[in-house]
């Protein structure tokens, strides 16, 4: 009980943070009030970034640069992503965190987004406590890229390790060459999960 009134404080000094800090900058959120994410639901992103502007540019058919999952943290509702330089405090390291959707989805970092559900609402409660597990392990972003190891992991690498743990048949995923300035490697990139055909589009914005 104590765990969990703390999980919860933990999330509301978050929120605050996060609504505060978007204020002062002028952001918004452009996830819609409407749309009420589930855990295990995948979510995408682009924003303005060149980093996000190159990994569009590298995956062909793609419209997002960027995917997390959202878990259940302590009954709150949170998205697990890996990504690098989004550091959260002094000293921290690019890594698999989680944020308030609110954060994922704010002006600063995404100009548009997408929220797609697994089909199998227990698989996909599974999938969100791995991708809540590997914050917990606080595992390392990867930075090469390498999908065939998993102690580190990048943002659709992460997603896919969640699926495929649940049960998810992952046979219909795809992987592309990347050869952009600091990464040479077939990796998965954002199209490749959103094509997974047990996806379900449920928001677009």
């Amino acid at each position: 009980m104590r765990g969990a009134l703390f999980c919860r404080a933990c999330y509301l000094l978050m929120l605050l943070v996060g609504i505060v800090a978007c204020r002062e900058r002028g952001q918004r959120v452009i996830l819609p009030p409407a749309v009420t994410l589930r855990p295990g639901d995948v979510v995408f992103r682009s924003g303005r970034g060149m980093a996000s502007y190159m990994v569009v540019a590298a995956d062909r058919g793609g419209r997002y640069s960027h995917v997390g999952m959202a878990v259940d943290s302590c009954g709150v509702v949170m998205i697990a992503h890996a990504v690098p330089d989004e550091l959260d405090f002094k000293g921290d390291v690019d890594r698999v965190k989680l944020d308030t959707p609110e954060r994922f989805f704010s002006s600063e970092r995404a100009i548009v987004g997408e929220v797609c559900r697994p089909q199998d609402s227990v698989r996909a409660a599974r999938a969100a406590e791995v991708a809540w597990q590997a914050y917990r392990r606080r595992v390392l972003f990867d930075h090469g890229y390498d999908d065939s190891d998993t102690t580190r992991m990048y943002c659709s690498e992460l997603v896919v390790y969640a699926l495929g743990r649940a049960g998810y048949d992952l046979s219909a995923l795809r992987r592309q060459e990347v050869n952009v300035p600091g990464v040479h490697a077939c990796c998965i990139l954002p199209s490749g999960v959103h094509s997974l055909p047990f996806l379900v589009s449920v928001a677009e914005f």
